[in-house]
Parts: C-alpha cells; structure tokens; sequence
C-alpha cells in the first residue's frame, strides 16, 4: 500500500537503515518502558521498537496513515495503541509515566511541539527527535554565538540536550532540502531549576530577543531600570545572546520578589 508524502504534514519518511538502527540504539527502548512515538509515518522507527517493547503508544494525524496502522494492528491492540489527532493538541498526560517520547517531528511545526512536550517536563524521563539540523543547533547553542535565542534559552533552562546524530536529506523520501540531526532532551530535577515564575521568565526572555540586536537598555526597559542592572551585576548594555540561562534566571527571581 503506497503512500504519497503530503506537504501540509511536513511529511519526510525516513528510509536509511543504517541511521535507523542509529537511532533505536540512541534510544535503547527496554521493554518495560511507556513510551510515545510522535508521527509513526511509515513505520521506520515504529517497527523496531515494537520489536523491544512491551507497548507502543503513537500519535498520528494523517488518516491515511492511522488506516494503515490498523490494517497492519488493529485496534484494540496490547501492542500498538493509536491516538489520532494533532499531537499539539494530545493530552500526554493520559499516558503512562515515566513517560519517554520519541519521534520525527514534522519540521513546519517543530518548536510548537518542543514547547507544548515541555509543559510535561515533569511526566517525562526522556525525549528523542528528529528534527531540522538548524533547530537543533538553536537548542544546543551556548551564549555568545549566532544560534543561541529564545529557543536555546526556554529549553535549556529546563533540559539537558545533546545532539546526538546528523542525517542527510538522502536518508529520507521524498528528501528534504535541510539537513536533519536527532537530539536528545532530559528533564532537569526539580532542584536545579531556578526559574519559579515562569510566565514571567518568559516574558523576560521574549523580550529581550524580540529586538535581538538593540542592548538589554533598551530591550528590558519594561522590566529593569538602572538600579536594578546594577543590583544584578549586570551590563545594560549587553545584548541577550550574551546573557546566560542563569542571568536570565536570576533576572526573572529579582523581578519576581518584587512583584
């Protein structure tokens, strides 16, 4: 039963078996483990992990494809369990914890996603996407250079992240025009987290790279005057891609005891 990719999906199947043995080992699923696979697609990674678990959630949105996944295991099913609809909408919390997620995540709505899984950072022991190699160079990136932003630091102050693998547009049909790479996200304990308000550190953090290249002067003057740059050690006139998660953090806990 062919199926043919369909654009408004971002849909990409990944075909390499090399890379996909890659990326199960990277995983390495036990048997034991909840675990949800967003974008089954194809099967590439669906296939091998059933092999090693004893179930395997998926989410799916294209009919055409939860249609083949119910020929190939239908429902209901011990072994494969399919939840059809947009995985930005999908409770996560329904699921097993502690919960692992991994997936090829389409690349048009990848940092919604990475936003919306993180609101289950608690729930979660571990993630693993395939994402667009660009998107992931932003997550890993340190301050100081042309990566780092706003995605770097609301992941980064919640996530340990590694990259993990390159895979080239090659090892997909139809090939992207991007190079990919997987990436592996850890929740940080509970204790490690510095920020406690955070709305506000999102806030802070918005704004500040809203004007990326204009100083935090001007950037945070909603936020911090004068005396609170000096309070905090900080130079205003830094801009945000110098700025730790940590100063963003501490910026955020200043402001919150004042509020």
């Amino acid at each position: 039963m062919s199926h043919q990719a369909k654009k408004r999906f971002g849909q990409n199947f990944l075909v390499d078996e090399g890379i996909i043995a890659d990326i199960v080992a990277a995983i390495n699923p036990k048997f034991e483990d909840s675990m949800v696979e967003i974008g089954p697609g194809l099967g590439a990674l669906t296939r091998p992990l059933l092999k090693k678990l004893k179930c395997l959630h998926v989410v799916e949105i294209d009919r055409d494809i939860i249609e083949r996944l119910e020929k190939e295991h239908p429902q209901p099913n011990e072994k494969l369990v399919i939840h059809a609809g947009d995985a930005l909408k999908f409770d996560l919390g329904l699921l097993p914890t502690p919960l692992r997620i991994v997936g090829n995540l389409p690349y048009n709505i990848s940092s919604p996603l990475l936003f919306r899984f993180a609101e289950f950072a608690g729930r979660i022991t571990d993630m693993h996407f395939m994402l667009q190699d660009e998107v992931v160079e932003r997550m890993v990136a340190e301050p100081s250079t042309p990566a780092y932003g706003r995605l770097s630091v609301m992941l980064q102050y919640r996530f340990y992240m590694e990259k993990l693998l390159d895979v080239p547009p090659e090892s997909f049909r139809p090939q992207p025009k991007v190079n990919s790479a997987i990436v592996r996200m850890i929740p940080l304990p509970t204790d490690q987290i510095m920020v406690k308000n955070e709305a506000l550190f999102a806030r802070i953090v918005g704004a500040a790279f809203g004007q990326r290249r204009k100083t935090l002067r001007n950037t945070l003057r909603d936020f911090l005057d004068e005396s609170g740059f000096s309070a905090l050690g900080i130079d205003p006139q830094l801009r945000a891609e110098n700025l730790s998660v940590a100063a963003f953090s501490k910026i955020a806990s200043y402001l919150n005891g004042k509020v």
